[in-house]
């Protein structure tokens, strides 16, 4: 569980108060301001309430919370403040509402009055949907849910993408080269702004003194320019610091440019990167990158939950990635950036008691009150007859016509059917994407339909140029189509190093041919 306590803006609040809250962001030149949103969806703020930034509608600083009644009930999915600052959300209805600074325009009402309470953003927006919001120093970038950046505010360095340096006062489409593309993720340093496509590929414009675009160059975007030194590299997240940039790649590694004055690209010296660097992370897959506009700190977090810092750190200049024993990139920003500010909205879980669903995962594989055991490879499993019954139709059918206390299975392997079992239990699966292979071969068996999507899902996250073929061919054997045509894809994207792996060379005769067939209509042929 997060721990919002971490962060000294909630000092103050009560234990009862803190169980409630379910999201909270904390920003301010200090780390002095926070908003957070409760498990009845009230959301309040306390702080010093610079240009009112609380929302609160007047100037007053509170060391108590007060509740902002205009986003009560509105459920924010996306969160993202300034320097000024400026906050602005995305709604679950799509919506966009902005407060506090406004001397460019960031709130993008048109005027440059500071604004006290949340404000629909409307202009250009009112048919979209946005997802998703980011924030610069002064200016502010949107994502629609079809793939388009909208982008208002300060634009002294191009940040707004407009091809000028004038100020932009209302939310304006950023096209030029993002036209027709569709953009998957954003994100903001101080004066850049740079997105994500569902391709791969990244693009940034806007303040490039120190390289922060990637570009190979110092010179300022006016429009977005595509990073051309990861041409064949597959993005699918970026983070940008103050003045750097972290990307991660669809293989887990860690890519970063930028300022580096205090060690924050992790090339273990300080000297700047215009052009993206890979940062040796100990072969570790990496699922996380964290930075934030206001700081010089970097994080990453593991596949295996390990959490790695580097850049500033409490004054520290840190040029390698460094172990903590943290559990989340949160609490890197909580305990060592500066300002200690969240980089991102906090989603909190609540622990103050066991819903139905804590309850079924507490009482899997406990003999204490199991009717039924498995006993798989001379292991036992402990299980609840009633609840096999209600969750899968095979159970139901086997458990009705056996009275048996244990029941041995000799097709698949304990760690598989214990796998099997605790789905069963708590919906979720928890295995490395090559062991994911044979749960989905019980899934196929089984006729479970959800049990299979979420086996290919995981074998997605898992998926490396070594397991890329491996990964392919249990597809094709389980009839797995969404998954074949991910595994596919990425073999195309990665066919040099794919086609040098050993699995490759010991690849199904009818595989192959079919493989390389579909790679030539493909195109991965080409010149």
């Amino acid at each position: 569980m997060l721990d919002v306590g971490k962060w000294p803006v909630f000092a103050l609040l009560p234990p009862e108060e803190l169980r409630l809250i379910r999201q909270a962001c904390v920003f301010g030149s200090a780390a002095n301001e926070a908003l957070y949103v409760t498990v009845n969806d009230e959301v309040f703020a306390l702080g010093t309430n610079c240009s009112g930034c609380l929302g609160l509608g007047d100037l007053q600083s509170t060391i108590e919370p007060r509740r902002i009644d205009v986003l009560c009930g509105k459920k924010i999915v996306s969160l993202s403040y300034g320097t000024g600052p400026h906050v602005v959300i995305a709604t679950a209805d799509g919506e966009v509402f902005a407060w506090g600074h406004n001397g460019y325009s960031q709130l993008g009402n048109g005027t440059t009055n500071h604004g006290l309470t949340p404000a629909l953003v409307s202009t250009n927006l009112i048919s979209k949907r946005v997802t998703e919001v980011a924030c610069g120093s002064h200016h502010t970038i949107a994502l629609t849910s079809d793939g388009e950046v909208y982008a208002w505010g300060y634009n002294n360095s191009g940040q707004v993408g407009s091809g000028s340096t004038a100020n932009q006062p209302t939310p304006r489409r950023v096209s030029s080269c993002l036209q027709n593309k569709v953009v998957y993720n954003i994100a903001c340093g101080q004066l850049c702004s740079m997105a994500v496509l569902d391709n791969g590929e990244i693009y940034g414009w806007g303040y490039n003194c120190n390289g922060q675009l990637g570009l190979g160059n110092n010179g300022n975007q006016q429009t977005p320019c595509r990073i051309a030194a990861l041409q064949g590299v597959n993005i699918v997240q970026v983070a940008c610091g103050y003045a750097h940039t972290l990307a991660l790649t669809d293989e887990g590694f860690v890519y970063a440019w930028g300022a580096n004055s205090y060690g924050q690209l992790g090339t273990g010296n300080k000297s700047n990167q215009a052009l993206p660097i890979l940062i040796n992370t100990d072969k570790e897959r990496m699922v996380e990158v964290a930075a934030c506009h206001t700081s010089h700190t970097s994080a990453a977090k593991t596949q295996s939950g390990q959490v790695l810092m580097w850049g500033q750190c409490r004054g520290q200049a840190v040029s390698s990635p460094h172990l903590t024993h943290f559990s989340s990139t949160d609490d890197v920003f909580a305990c060592f950036a500066t300002p200690a500010v969240t980089w991102h909205l906090l989603s909190v879980d609540g622990d103050d008691y066991l819903t139905v669903a804590q309850s079924l995962k507490k009482e899997f594989d406990s003999p204490e009150i199991s009717d039924l055991k498995f006993l798989v490879d001379g292991k036992c499993i402990y299980v609840h007859k009633a609840l096999l019954k209600i969750r899968c139709e095979h159970f139901r059918a086997l458990l009705n016509e056996t009275d048996e206390d244990v029941i041995e299975i000799h097709q698949f392997s304990y760690l598989v059917y214990r796998a099997f079992l605790e789905y069963l239990y708590t919906d979720n699966i928890n295995l490395p994407p090559e062991d994911a292979i044979g749960l989905l071969d019980l899934a196929s068996f089984y006729r479970e339909t959800r049990l299979k999507r979420l086996c290919q899902e995981t074998i997605k996250r898992g998926i490396s140029e070594e397991n890329a073929i491996t990964l392919l061919s249990a597809a094709v054997k389980y009839e797995a189509r969404d998954l074949e045509e991910f595994c596919f894809k990425f073999c195309v994207n990665h066919l040099t190093a794919v086609t040098q792996t050993q699995a490759f060379g010991d690849m199904d005769h009818d595989l192959l041919k079919n493989f390389i067939s579909k790679a030539s209509r493909y195109g991965a042929f080409k010149n």
